[in-house]
């Protein structure tokens, strides 16, 4: 199948090829002719299935194919996308801008952790297609800065992540201010019982895409877990990247202390590195993932939150320093590998603390993980385990805005609001 067989717009074609793509994802395959006749759509894929561009493209089609609405002497928002990050809020409006570029489309991207003012006098000349983080977008509704009104189309991306990081008192409220009358996409790697259930009271009979089994690691991936003591895991992840000349390794740590610490022990052992967490100022984190991506840093150590939405291309290793909390998170981890056809690999360094976390993630992936012991390394058995203090957990509800200044956005690194928890982020 060829994307001219989808439907698409000549110019929409075009920017694809320009690209450098020829051929449809499964998700495209069945997502774009979907949205392109109007239908909500239920979209369950892992990220680097190439979903963004199964929503941009029919997205960017039907804004052409519909003609704005009278505006007051400027174009209305017509397209709202909401993604639980920054980063992958950044990802999406880049999809927008390549697809887009031969369209006469306007589009913005916001988030929290800048500056609103830019921001304010993009919006005040008119966007067709808006990109936001929740609460960034909240601060805008409360200023009157953003009118959503003549939303044509919602798309929920990651709807699992922002469920997962409260967001979901947010979403309602930003439900509340656009129009009962319009199409709806909703894209989650996983579909759990709250997204069912946040689907069931905002979409109108959609079409179930999926292209991958449901809460599934991907078959691409090669896991392995490395058992471990605890105060031993620097010193063999230190070992494994030097012995075998990794590059590009992607590194989870349960905590931002955490990801800040590995990351200064790391550099001691001679090996370059970054962190990026919710704590980091947006320069920071764009440098480092810059520099990543780049082959100027070995080593990319990041928190399950501020690691969502990272695009990128053919890498090569993810490793669990920690495993998390949450067995879903290890999905989203290891899916970071593997992408868009690539080999991958992710290793888990399993200390004693740590056994029932990964029964916990067997049981939901439904198969065992190969164990295997590093020479030199083998865990002290007389080591009882003890309790994680640290680290995400369970979803709670947010309850409590209040006392947020407007226009702050929250101030959480993640360019949104999200509930008063542990230090995980």
């Amino acid at each position: 199948m060829s994307f001219e067989s989808l439907g698409l717009r000549a110019e929409l074609l075009r920017a694809v090829s320009e690209s450098g793509y020829s051929t449809p994802t499964p998700i495209q395959q069945q997502a774009i002719p979907a949205v392109l006749e109007g239908r909500d759509l239920m979209g369950g894929a892992q990220t680097g299935t190439g979903k963004t561009a199964g929503f941009t493209l029919p997205l960017l089609h039907r804004l052409m194919e519909q003609p704005a609405r009278e505006g007051k002497g400027k174009r209305p928002v017509r397209a709202l996308v909401l993604t639980p990050t920054r980063e992958l809020a950044a990802q999406v409006g880049e999809s927008v801008e390549t697809y887009g570029k031969h369209l006469p489309l306007k589009s913005a991207i916001i988030f929290g952790g800048v500056k609103i003012n830019p921001q304010i006098e993009k919006l005040r000349r008119g966007v067709d297609i808006l990109v936001a983080t929740p609460g960034r977008l909240l601060d805008h509704a409360q200023q009157r800065t953003v009118d959503l009104r003549n939303v044509d189309i919602l798309v929920l991306d990651e709807a699992d992540r922002m469920l997962d990081m409260g967001f979901i008192h947010d979403i309602r409220k930003v439900l509340a201010l656009l129009p009962q009358n319009k199409q709806t996409l909703l894209f989650s790697a996983t579909f759990s019982d709250d997204i069912k259930r946040l689907a069931n009271g905002l979409m109108n009979d959609p079409v179930l895409v999926e292209v991958a089994r449901r809460n599934t690691a991907s078959e691409r991936v090669e896991q392995v877990v490395h058992p471990v003591d605890k105060s031993r895991k620097r010193e063999l992840l230190s070992f494994l990247i030097g012995s075998n000349n990794w590059h590009q390794v992607l590194v989870f740590t349960r905590t931002k202390h955490g990801a800040n610490r590995l990351t200064e022990q790391l550099g001691k052992d001679g090996i370059t590195a970054a962190a990026i967490h919710g704590n980091k100022s947006q320069g920071a984190r764009t440098r480092a993932l810059s520099e990543f991506k780049e082959n100027k840093i070995r080593v990319l150590v990041a928190t399950d939150i501020a690691a969502r939405g990272l695009d990128i291309d053919q890498l090569p290793h993810v490793v669990n320093y920690e495993l998390p909390n949450i067995p879903e998170d290890y999905v989203h981890r290891i899916g970071r590998t593997g992408r868009a056809g690539n080999e991958g690999e992710a290793m888990s360094l399993v200390c004693v603390d740590e056994l029932k976390l990964l029964r916990d993630i067997e049981r939901l992936i439904k198969r065992d993980i190969p164990k295997v012991v590093i020479d030199g390394y083998t865990p002290d058995p007389s080591i009882k385990a003890e309790p994680i203090q640290n680290g995400r957990q369970q979803r709670k509800p947010r309850n409590n805005t209040s006392n947020r200044r407007p226009g702050n956005g929250g101030g959480n690194g993640n360019g949104s609001r999200r509930p008063r928890r542990s230090s995980a982020a």
